[in-house]
């Protein structure tokens, strides 16, 4: 296994399996492998507002025996000015893994090639793998298997998050529609680094990306770093809400997933997100999961 977890494709088919079998595993026995991360010290960089990703790291060191160390912006000197790659030379003398939360991808890449311990990806601007990771183990345990399952992606398709569902869907097989406008869509060279697979698509139109889907998944439209475009971003995204009308072209089972925080009424009617068709709190708790069985392989 890759000694960081930057993407998706730092795991191989067979190491992503061994993943989600373990995730599985923690989210029927919180207290296996209690003692798996005994005697070490995990750093927890967080340069970003976090609520599940910090509380779940946090929860899922001390559950697997290991101490948490949380550190921000402001208690490091990075925040006046110390490089990345300095702070991973430091960091790696006193910790045994790291999990980093920050901003571009390019810095927190820097910050693990510096590192001699493992990293783990929390988030950038570019990529969020953990979120996949826990939303796999749910798909597969609602559906049963992930190969075939058919998901739409609505709002911005190039994304931190899209581009993730990208990598996951070329890994195993779901089938991946998404449906933003223009201007906010996947970059194509993105798409021909993997070959552009045939079972990831892209459309403006809102119903044909929803249609007959198994899984409506959505997430905010003004992230972190992008208040300043929040006007028109609304204005953009407003077609592509996750709402009962959405929901009528899918399958009639369908199943709306959502990474929170979520802003109701924008990017999914309060009618979706508190129905029964929402299964977005037990994605929530995957989070915990799904990261144990990452740390408890790489750490």
């Amino acid at each position: 296994m890759a000694k960081d977890l930057m993407n998706l494709l730092d795991l191989t088919k067979e190491e992503l399996r061994e993943v989600l079998d373990l995730a599985h595993k923690y989210r029927e026995d919180r207290t296996l492998d209690n003692t798996a991360l005994s005697g070490k010290t995990i750093g927890l960089i967080f340069l970003k507002n976090s609520t599940r990703t910090r509380v779940s790291f946090e929860t899922g060191v001390n559950q697997l025996g290991g101490y948490p160390m949380y550190m921000d912006q402001n208690s490091l000197q990075l925040g006046r000015g110390e490089s990345f790659v300095d702070t991973a030379k430091v960091l790696s003398r006193y910790l045994d893994g790291i999990v980093i939360r920050g901003h571009e991808h390019e810095d927190i890449k820097a910050f693990a090639d510096a590192c001699t311990i493992p990293v783990i990806n929390a988030l950038t601007d570019t990529f969020h793998p953990c979120q996949l990771l826990a939303d796999m183990q749910l798909i597969e345990a609602t559906s049963g298997k992930l190969e075939g399952v058919k998901i739409a992606f609505m709002g911005d398709c190039a994304s931190n998050m899209a581009l993730s569902w990208i990598y996951a869907a070329h890994l195993t097989g779901m089938e991946l529609t998404l449906g933003g406008p223009e201007g906010y869509l996947p970059p194509q060279e993105f798409l021909d680094s993997i070959g552009n697979p045939s079972n990831i698509k892209v459309t403006t139109d809102a119903k044909a990306a929803a249609k007959d889907v198994d899984y409506i998944y959505t997430d905010v439209w003004v992230s972190m770093g992008f208040e300043e475009e929040a006007k028109d971003r609304l204005a953009s995204f407003a077609p592509y809400q996750v709402n009962m009308d959405l929901l009528s072209v899918a399958k009639s089972d369908v199943k709306v997933m959502h990474c929170l925080p979520a802003y109701r009424d924008k990017e999914v009617s309060a009618e979706v997100i508190d129905g029964p068709h929402s299964i977005i709190w037990d994605q929530a708790e995957n989070r915990l999961h799904a990261q144990k069985a990452v740390m408890k392989l790489k750490f």
